[in-house]
């Protein structure tokens, strides 16, 4: 007796067929992208680490000199506000001299160019303008602290993790408490570079607002000043 398929017998064997091949292929591809992301992942721990290491040795020698310009400016800015205080378009002449002092930081120089060049307006709004990039150029380093600290800190974070299940799932103690340390430390020094970024651009940001305030305040004093000397009668 012979026997024969019907067609919709052979139709559902067919699209049976074709559905497990499509699982299969989909595991195959599914297992070989998930080893090449892993692969992918270890290799940027090293990376990882050695641009944490970097950025914290940046953030120190940051800190460090914020300290050192701290220091300066807690003795030079009381005495600069009380001379601006008594700064008017009469005197400007006479306070000229103590406010440049020895022209050792950008500001006494910006006030020295202002004092030099006060007959061109242009000249001066050039100069503050170039002065509030160069303020922004300086905040430019806390920001990228504030930004990369936590993001290198998490990566450094995330990629031990899959070895640390790894041992975890085959009972190797000894390398999953390995990772889980790594992990753990690169939190802290991300941590660490944020915490000094973001102290360091909030004061800067005060500093900086306070010495555009005075400078715009002095360009219009000088450019006053010359003003009434020039409508004077001879």
């Amino acid at each position: 007796m012979k026997y024969s398929l019907s067609p919709i017998c052979l139709s559902y064997c067919l699209v049976s067929l074709a559905q497990e091949t499509t699982k299969e292929i989909t595991i195959i591809n599914m297992e070989t992208i998930s080893n090449a992301l892993f692969w992918i992942s270890n290799g940027l721990l090293v990376p990882v680490v050695v641009l944490l290491l970097l950025f914290f040795a940046r953030a120190v020698l940051l800190a460090g000199g914020f300290f050192g310009e701290f220091y300066r400016r807690v003795h030079t800015q009381k005495s600069l506000a009380e001379q601006l205080e008594e700064l008017t378009p009469d005197n400007i002449e006479e306070k000229a001299n103590s406010l440049t002092g020895d022209r050792s930081t950008p500001l006494q120089r910006c006030v020295y160019k202002l004092y030099t060049h006060r007959d061109n307006a242009a000249y001066c709004e050039r100069l503050l303008a170039n002065f509030e990039v160069d303020a922004e150029q300086e905040l430019g380093r806390s920001r990228t602290f504030v930004k990369l600290g936590p993001m290198l800190g998490l990566m450094g974070t995330l990629i031990p993790m899959g070895p640390a299940l790894v041992g975890l799932a085959t009972g190797d103690i000894a390398s999953m408490a390995y990772n889980m340390q790594v992990a753990f430390a690169t939190t802290v020094v991300g941590m660490v570079i944020a915490a000094i970024g973001v102290v360091t651009l909030q004061i800067r940001q005060r500093w900086y607002a306070r010495e555009i305030n005075d400078l715009e305040f002095i360009s219009k004093t000088l450019i006053h000043g010359t003003k009434q000397t020039s409508t004077q009668p001879e």
